[in-house]
């Protein structure tokens, strides 16, 4: 699994990127499954090193505060969409 999660995390990551993509040009229900397929390998990839803490400590610090960005983006969103 080590040697796979970079692999796991990219093709996240493009998944992820196509998704959005899709939904911009198209519509939501075009884009929301590589949007859901990519963070699901995204998922995959951050619960692994967060069982293996020591090794990944910086990339696990990075991942925190890149889902707390998010989570404070799509918070801004629904409040200023109302």
């Amino acid at each position: 699994m080590k040697k796979y999660l970079r692999e796991l995390e990219v093709s996240g990551l493009i998944l992820v990127i196509i998704g959005i993509v899709c939904t911009w040009i198209w519509s939501s229900s075009y884009g929301m499954w590589p949007c859901c397929v990519g963070l699901f390998l995204w998922l995959i990839t951050f619960l692994y090193k967060a069982f293996h803490w020591q090794e990944y400590e910086r990339e696990n610090r990075q991942n925190i505060m890149i889902l707390m960005l998010a989570i404070l983006i799509l918070l801004a969103q629904m409040i200023f969409r109302l």
